[in-house]
């Protein structure tokens, strides 16, 4: 298809539709002129716009659908952005038309005339009367409902109206909105032509398998598209009171552990080590690391590995639902591992080629490292045998990091189930050993202790490196408390998860494929962070 340039839209003097709106999708002029030039300078300057490092050649309608209550209309479309790199991606993007200039605020994508009335058509997200609508949908959503837009809601969300309607805030790749300070409905901005696993894993965790620590399953809307396949729109989740997420939680923890170096003058070479991966109980704890970091940080870690074990123990123990039951190891999936870790893996050797230059002390030692080392790290992506392996796969949360977390009463709450942005969506879907989870929490631990260290620089009077020192000492404790927690309560409820070697093998596995990902990530967006990941490959590589 070639993309033709439109000279039909004045942005001062609109361009008229003599059609109602209720027509207008079927308009064959506004599609064109719509999908021109205009959408195409809105859509790039959105946060959820994903393709920003790429260069956008057209856009195209794919789907279109009426979102509609008795005589209200908004429409739902998702569009095709096609690149010049001969990709494309999909977002939901849902329209009104305003006549009043206050609806519209800076949210115009088109100045337009509908049947001489002029206005603005924009992202109905903007609209209350648009949200409101979503939200009466779902509440009053009939039960095995066969239209090609469909609402679905669960049995505990009942006896309630529509009060209000808030935009919950920064989010990247999604929006929002929270009603009547209760519950959160996601709207995903970008669309796969399946169900989003943070729909299914919701419903699943929370209908079926009743799991307390995730925010419960309220609702969704879907669409049929036209190849009949089902398309997530939305997710409707209660709304956990939290006091934030346990990533900023870890950091201020963090900041009193470092400061306490100073103030309770602990000599760091002195010190007590413990073995990698050692299961550990508190008890275990040596007193100077508890008179040093003292005992919260610890028992929060305790309810941390309870709550993902809880977790992980309600997604294995499915028979009926295939898409949930446990599997063996088997080599279609070792296969489709290799074959995509390699590939990322190749990927970042070219990314720290092409960044060594912006790396310099421990970072620069490091990245020499990785290169020097290459061959010996893609033997480890190599080896992997499965017929050696007893335990099962489950299916996993898939991005597992503090910021997935939230901090309430002490507690945790798990959620955003979507799986690792990187991955296509059938990817997201494979079932992984659940050690996957537990490493992805393992370098977010790692990854608190350096931002740590970073964003306190001045505060602490101890070199950068004796910091580091402390808080490699600290990370160890750590992971060992957290599988001393875990594994006892994975095996108390029958969960495979294989012998200790095997738990061993799986989880640097699985720590080496995290920490090469994130390398990606820090050399092209904060260089001076690239040594976390590249301190987390080594660490495997040298033990």
């Amino acid at each position: 298809m070639s993309k033709k340039k439109s000279t039909t839209v004045n942005l001062k003097t609109p361009y008229n539709f003599d059609v109602q709106w209720e027509e207008l999708m079927e308009n064959k002029d506004f599609v064109k002129t719509f999908l021109s030039d205009v959408l195409e300078k809105y859509i790039i300057k959105q946060r959820w716009y994903g393709g920003k490092s790429s260069k956008l050649k057209y856009i195209e309608l794919a789907e279109y659908f009426r979102i509609q209550q008795n005589e209200e209309v908004y429409y739902g479309l998702i569009l095709e952005v096609n690149f010049n790199e001969a990709f494309y991606q999909h977002y939901f993007l849902p329209i009104a038309f305003v006549s009043d200039e206050n609806f519209a605020k800076d949210d115009r994508i088109l100045p337009i005339s509908i049947q001489n009335q002029e206005g603005f058509i924009i992202d109905a997200i903007n609209l209350e009367s648009f949200r409101k609508v979503v939200f009466e949908r779902i509440l009053n959503a009939v039960p095995k409902d066969r239209t090609r837009v469909q609402y679905k809601k669960s049995s505990i969300f009942t006896d309630c109206q529509y009060e209000s309607s808030r935009f919950m805030g920064m989010e990247q790749s999604n929006t929002s909105i929270v009603y009547n300070n209760k519950y959160v409905l996601k709207f995903f901005r970008r669309i796969y032509a399946d169900r989003n696993p943070d729909y299914e894993m919701s419903r699943f965790l929370s209908e079926k398998k009743d799991f307390k620590n995730t925010p419960a399953y309220l609702g969704s809307m879907q669409i049929k598209d036209h190849e009949n396949t089902n398309i997530t729109i939305a997710l409707m989740n209660e709304l956990v009171p939290n006091e934030g997420d346990a990533w900023d939680y870890m950091l201020k923890e963090l900041h009193k552990v470092f400061s306490n170096l100073e103030y309770k003058n602990i000599n760091i070479g002195r010190l007590p080590h413990t073995e990698p991966f050692e299961r550990l109980t508190i008890r275990d704890i040596p007193a100077q690391i508890i008179d040093w970091a003292g005992l919260n940080v610890f028992t929060k870690i305790q309810t941390l590995a309870k709550r993902t074990a809880e977790m992980h123990i309600a997604l294995g123990s499915e028979f009926e639902d295939t898409s949930f039951t446990p599997e063996r190891f088997n080599g279609d999936y070792t296969v489709w591992l290799k074959n995509r870790l390699l590939y990322q893996f190749q990927n970042r050797l070219n990314a720290v080629e092409n960044n060594l230059h912006k790396l310099d002390g421990l970072a620069l030692e490091l990245a020499n490292e990785f290169l020097e080392r290459k061959n010996e790290i893609r033997k480890r992506f190599l080896n992997f045998d499965w017929t050696k392996l007893k335990g099962e796969r489950l299916r996993v949360h898939g991005d597992y990091h503090l910021g997935q977390i939230l901090v309430k009463n002490d507690d945790f709450y798990i959620l955003d189930f979507e799986g690792e942005p990187e991955s296509t969506i059938r990817d997201r879907k494979v079932k992984q050993p659940p050690l996957k989870d537990v490493a992805g929490l393992f370098r977010s631990f790692h990854y608190a202790i350096y931002a740590t260290i970073f964003n306190n620089q001045d505060k602490y009077k101890h070199d950068q490196e004796e910091l580091f020192k402390a808080g490699e000492i600290l990370y160890q404790y750590f992971i060992g408390l957290f599988l001393g927690t875990y594994v006892v309560e994975i095996q108390n409820a029958n969960i495979n998860i294989g012998y200790q070697q095997e738990r061993i093998f799986l989880l640097k596995y699985s720590l080496l494929e995290k920490a090469v990902y994130e390398l990606g990530y820090e050399l092209n967006s904060r260089p001076l962070w690239a040594v976390i990941p590249l301190k987390g490959i080594s660490n495997i590589i040298n033990h």
